[in-house]
C-alpha cells in the first residue's frame, strides 16, 4: 500500500466519525466510553487526529499507531482499576502516571502514554461526551539520561555479526538503518524511483516534521541496494505483486514496524545479539558519521534532526578522544 493509499483510508475512517450528526456523534463516543469499547475508542481518536490533530491527515502511520497502542493501554487500566473514563477522578491521571514509573518504565516511554490518554480525552471532547481534561496538569519527571547511556548504538561487533544471517532484503533494511541512519518508517515508505545506487544517494521523502532530505549512502548499502533490486525490484525473480511494475511503488512489500521487527528479529536471535529495535542502528549511523566527520551539523542533516543541538544533546556523552577515523566498509 503506497502512502497516499494509507492517508486514503485514514481518511475514510476518520468519516466514520465526522460523517455523523453531532447528537449521534456524540452518543457513540458516550457509548463507547461506558462500555470501554477499545476499538470504538482508539477508532474515535484516529478520527480526531486526522480531522483535528495537528498533522492531520499526513499523521505519520507510526504515529498512529504509537497512539492506538497507548490508547488501548489507558483503556485497559482504567478497566483494571474500574475508573470511569467520562468521570475521572481528581488523582486517577497522576495514579496512571506514577504506576507506570513504579513499574519501570521510562520517562519517554510514560510521557507517549500520557499523550496518547491526553489525545483520547481530546477527542472525547471533540465529539462532545464529556469537557474532562484529566492529563492536562499531569507531572512526568524529565529523563536527563543522555541518549548514548539511554538507549546505546548496536556495537560494530553486533552489526558485523547479524549481517551473516540476513537474507537480501534483511541486509538492505539493516544498512538502511544502521548506515543511512533512516528511521524505520522512513525505510517502509522508500520507493523504487527513491534509490539511486549509481550515484549513492537516497531521497527521503517522508522524515520526520514531513521534510524531505537526501542522504548519501554507503559503499556496503549501495552493493545491498542492487542486490536487494536484481532480486525484488520491477523485474525482478521475486517482484510478485501480480501488477505491472512501476517506478512509484514501495520498496518493502510489508508496511508496518510489526512485520519489519518481524523479520529482521529472527537475523538478531540466529546471530545471538539482543534486538533492541531499530533506532539503535540509527544511532550507530549517527555515532559512527560523527567519528568520521567530527562535526555535528553534518550528522544532524544525515540523520534529519529538526536542529543541531538535538544532534548534540543525542550524542553529548561520546568521548572526544573516541572522534576518530573509522572509514572501513564506510
Amino acid at each position: 500500500m503506497t502512502l497516499d493509499h494509507y492517508r486514503g483510508d485514514l481518511l475514510a475512517q476518520s468519516r466514520t466519525f465526522t460523517g455523523l450528526h453531532d447528537d449521534e456523534l456524540r452518543r457513540r463516543a458516550v457509548k463507547a466510553a461506558g462500555e470501554k469499547d477499545n476499538a470504538e475508542l482508539q477508532a474515535l481518536t484516529v478520527a480526531y487526529l486526522v480531522h483535528g490533530g495537528g498533522a492531520g491527515v499526513l499523521t505519520s502511520p507510526r504515529t498512529i499507531e504509537a497512539y492506538q497502542l497507548g490508547v488501548r493501554q489507558f483503556v485497559e487500566h482504567t478497566t483494571e482499576q474500574a475508573w470511569s473514563i467520562l468521570r475521572p477522578g481528581r488523582h486517577d491521571a497522576q495514579s496512571y502516571v506514577n504506576q507506570m514509573l513504579a513499574a519501570g518504565r521510562q520517562p519517554a516511554g510514560v510521557q507517549l502514554k500520557v499523550a496518547a490518554a491526553g489525545a483520547l480525552y481530546r477527542a472525547l471532547r471533540w465529539a462532545g461526551a464529556t469537557e474532562a481534561d484529566p492529563f492536562r496538569d499531569v507531572r512526568v519527571p524529565k529523563d536527563r539520561t543522555s541518549g548514548l547511556v539511554k538507549r546505546p548504538p548496536y556495537t560494530e561487533d553486533n552489526i558485523a555479526d547479524v549481517l551473516e544471517y540476513c537474507d537480501t532484503q534483511m541486509r538492505f533494511l539493516l544498512f538502511l538503518t544502521a548506515h543511512a541512519g533512516l528511521r524505520i518508517r522512513e525505510a517502509l515508505d522508500l520507493e523504487w524511483n527513491d534509490l539511486d545506487e549509481q550515484n549513492r544517494r537516497i531521497l527521503v521523502r517522508s522524515g520526520k516534521g514531513r521534510k524531505s532530505r537526501v542522504v548519501t549512502m554507503s559503499t556496503s548499502l549501495a552493493r545491498a541496494t542492487r542486490a536487494y533490486r536484481m532480486q525484488y525490484g520491477p523485474g525482478g525473480p521475486n517482484h510478485t505483486d501480480g501488477k505491472r511494475a512501476t517506478t512509484s511503488e514501495r520498496v518493502f512489500r510489508f508496511n508496518t514496524y510489526m512485520a519489519a521487527k518481524y523479520h529482521l528479529e529472527k537475523a538478531f536471535k540466529q546471530a545471538g545479539v539482543p534486538f533492541r529495535g531499530f533506532h539503535p542502528g540509527r544511532k550507530y549511523a549517527g555515532t559512527r558519521l560523527l567519528r568520521q566527520v567530527r562535526d555535528f551539523a553534518r550528522v544532524a542533516a544525515h540523520l534529519g534532526h529538526e536542529s543541531v543541538d538535538t544532534t548534540r544533546k543525542g550524542y553529548a556523552e561520546l568521548p572526544s578522544d573516541d572522534l576518530k577515523d573509522e572509514l572501513v566498509g564506510w
